[in-house]
């Protein structure tokens, strides 16, 4: 599959001079993240729906346009497809390859409570106040 992915990539690549008048790539390319990020989350919805009305065919098509849309936001990121695989590899060696992270990985540690009845792995609390000017107008 990589190597399917590394041709797509290099694909979207090589579309980004292209007419965007003539291909659909270079216009999406032209069109910014934001509208590249829109258009890989329609593609997952559609994938998440048809999977579960059981369309199994149109999973498959759709999860060829969401690989797609994904490939273009990768080039407009700057994310190589080996980038992502290494991310992939770092997580085999520490679950499997079939296990994803858990969120407590990704995040910054949490801050333990030394209040009763509070469980230490629950975040601080900070409240922010806004100043008050003593100022008359």
């Amino acid at each position: 599959m990589s190597d399917s992915l590394e041709r797509l990539y290099d694909a979207v690549v090589a579309a980004r001079d292209l007419d965007p008048g003539s291909s659909r790539t270079a216009k999406l390319l032209r069109s910014g993240q934001a509208k590249m990020s829109k258009k890989l989350a329609e593609e997952a919805i559609e994938v998440v729906i048809d999977a579960m009305n059981g369309k199994a065919d149109a999973v498959v098509r759709e999860s060829a346009d969401l690989i797609y849309n994904l490939a273009v936001l990768w080039v407009a990121c700057g994310v190589r497809p080996r980038d992502v695989w290494a991310e992939m590899d770092r997580r085999e060696k520490m679950l499997g390859i079939a296990e994803k992270l858990p969120k407590q990985h990704r995040k910054a540690p949490k801050a333990s409570s030394s209040t009763p009845g509070i469980a230490a792995t629950q975040p601080a609390v900070i409240a922010l106040h806004a100043r008050r000017s003593n100022k008359r107008r």
